[in-house]
């Protein structure tokens, strides 16, 4: 049996303002295609299917167009539940969906399997939607479920408990935030108890594979638990990251072979770092100008009107950054002792300038100015 691990589609999210609706379309489009050409027979979708609990009308259409073309490719699909899901809306309609695709939302329903076949029996396929301790303890009476890691333990231990009974291949799929992997900062959100609940390894032992949702970026913890992570780029943070999934074979005795398969990324992410005057006219940077931009200009002041500035050279830039390359070394005198020494008007402009810009004071340019200006001032008092 030949599987796809795919997860954390965020359908609906934006990128720093813009929409990603048709950039996940057509990446989903190739997902789709891979599944034709590579003969998938299921299609796992580790939760997060939507970026939030109510997507809006133009989100539901892409994930009903996306899942019948993959059962239409030939692939069984089966989806849960993550923690940006409703899970309400994302099972709703789930009775009324095609044969070939399940939505698993339903935390009473963890342990009992989707079973496909294939020509060496059954693949039990136990799918478990997020689960929020506060909201489902109640369900198991006589189990403690504060944590996350007591959370997916119990689940699990229900999948092994079935899965004991029936024999036969297995293959889990949950979504949550699993011991020894580092999340994007900013990206996803958290769902570990003070940021230490954690989901140990060993709570997965059993199925043949287990495919995990919720980190964006692929990560690999054992041969059979890994993370596929997004199919786009949301964060500057996961420049560079690869896109795509995991193509999961099994033969008669389990898990056979692992393989990567990348998805186009539809627009590179770059962070540029160097002078604002460099940003606007150095001609190594040509190459990003489809990129999206993060800009951090480096000048010891802060520019005019810098985003309009620098998207006139890169229409994607999304955000801008002013990070001072040289930072003021801490004399210990503050502003007011500054003015309180200074002699003159002149002196007292440059001690405000060295406060708001970093430690740098006026230039010789600015010194003659301002000289210029006292000057016409000091004419003028005497005159009055």
């Amino acid at each position: 049996m030949r599987i796809l691990h795919t997860s954390d589609w965020h359908i609906g999210r934006s990128f720093h303002g813009h929409s990603t609706l048709d950039a996940l379309a057509g990446v989903l489009d190739v997902l789709v295609e891979q599944v034709r050409q590579r003969d998938v027979d299921v299609v796992v979708v580790a939760g997060d299917v939507f970026d939030s609990a109510a997507p809006s009308a133009a989100c539901y259409p892409l994930l009903t167009r996306t899942l019948v073309a993959l059962a239409d490719a030939g692939a069984r699909v089966i989806v849960t539940s993550g923690n940006h899901d409703s899970a309400a809306r994302l099972g709703f309609q789930s009775a009324l969906l095609r044969e070939e695709i399940t939505v698993v939302t339903d935390p009473l329903t963890v342990g009992e399997p989707v079973t496909i076949d294939d020509a060496h029996g059954p693949v039990h396929f136990y799918g478990i939607p997020y689960l929020e301790p506060a909201i489902v303890r109640h369900l198991w009476e006589g189990v403690e479920l504060r944590s996350q890691a007591q959370t997916i333990g119990h689940a699990m231990d229900l999948v092994r408990r079935d899965r004991a009974l029936r024999g036969g291949r297995s293959v889990a799929i949950a979504h949550c935030f699993a011991a020894g992997v580092e999340a994007t900062p900013g990206v996803e959100r958290e769902i570990r108890q003070g940021g230490l609940d954690n989901v140990p390894l060993p709570v997965f032992d059993g199925p043949d594979y287990v495919a995990l949702g919720h980190i964006h970026g692929r990560q690999q913890l054992s041969d059979r638990v890994r993370y596929a992570g997004a199919p786009l780029h949301y964060s500057f943070g996961e420049a560079g990251k690869p896109r795509g999934s995991w193509l999961v074979d099994l033969d008669a005795a389990g898990l056979a072979s692992v393989e990567w398969v990348d998805l186009p990324v539809p627009r590179p992410l770059i962070t540029l770092r160097a002078p604002f005057d460099d940003l606007l006219e150095d001609g190594a940077l040509d190459t990003f100008v489809d990129h999206w931009v993060r800009a951090e200009y480096t000048d010891a002041t802060p520019q005019v009107d810098p985003m309009r500035r620098l998207q006139a050279r890169f229409p994607w830039c999304a955000t801008v950054a002013h990070l001072p390359a040289a930072t003021r070394k801490d004399d210990g005198l503050g502003y007011a002792r500054r003015v309180r020494a200074a002699r003159d008007d002149t002196e007292i402009i440059d001690a405000f300038l060295v406060h708001v810009r970093e430690g740098e004071g006026a230039s010789e340019a600015e010194r003659e100015l301002l000289r210029e200006v006292l000057d016409a001032r000091a004419v003028v008092e005497a005159r009055s």
